[in-house]
């Protein structure tokens, strides 16, 4: 069913079933490979609420979650301009410590968030990513989990927003062209 945000239409792309297979392939491999460490979830707001909150019901091990908000997008296009809007609050010197982001595309805002964790002098840094964009995606650093790959559509949805609109919906659609 096509959906219309502001002046744009949507249409289905990825089910709740297919998002729910990727979050618990996600779980997973974080509870093999974190399971003799305590990690420190850092999830990205505001995109990734939904994809934090499911992937935390799979998480079995003992662990902490803290938020860092960062923006660097203005209706479809990534402006190339990362505020911190909210910093980094805990204490993470030699933690191993997990963003969780909602997509990957260019990777601007989460290189900007490495850059600011490598002054930390964590124990390791990993990032899970429900979604990426590998067509986009040309920074240097490792992406350790990853839900899916999409191709470089605009997509809405679990979390993902057009100014705004659209995070609430439980499945993910998107742009029709």
């Amino acid at each position: 069913m096509k959906i219309r945000l502001h002046d744009k239409d949507f249409v289905p792309y990825l089910s709740e079933t297919e998002i729910d297979k990727a979050v618990t392939s996600i779980a997973d491999q974080i509870n093999k490979n974190f399971q003799d460490k305590k990690p420190l979830f850092l999830a990205v707001l505001n995109g990734s609420f939904m994809f934090t909150s499911d992937l935390m019901k799979k998480i079995e091990i003992d662990c902490e979650l803290s938020f860092v908000k960062l923006a660097s997008y203005h209706g479809t296009q990534s402006s190339g301009e990362i505020k911190e809007l909210i910093g980094l609050s805990d204490n993470i010197y030699n933690r191993h410590v997990i963003i969780l982001e909602d997509i990957v595309d260019t990777g601007t805002t989460l290189g900007h968030l490495m850059e600011v964790l490598k002054t930390h002098d964590t124990a390791s840094i990993s990032i899970a990513t429900l979604l990426l964009k590998p067509d986009v995606f040309k920074k240097k650093y490792p992406l350790h989990f990853v839900g899916m790959e999409i191709p470089n559509k605009f997509v809405v949805g679990y979390g993902l927003d057009y100014n705004e609109s659209g995070r609430n919906l439980k499945a993910i659609y998107q742009l029709e062209e």
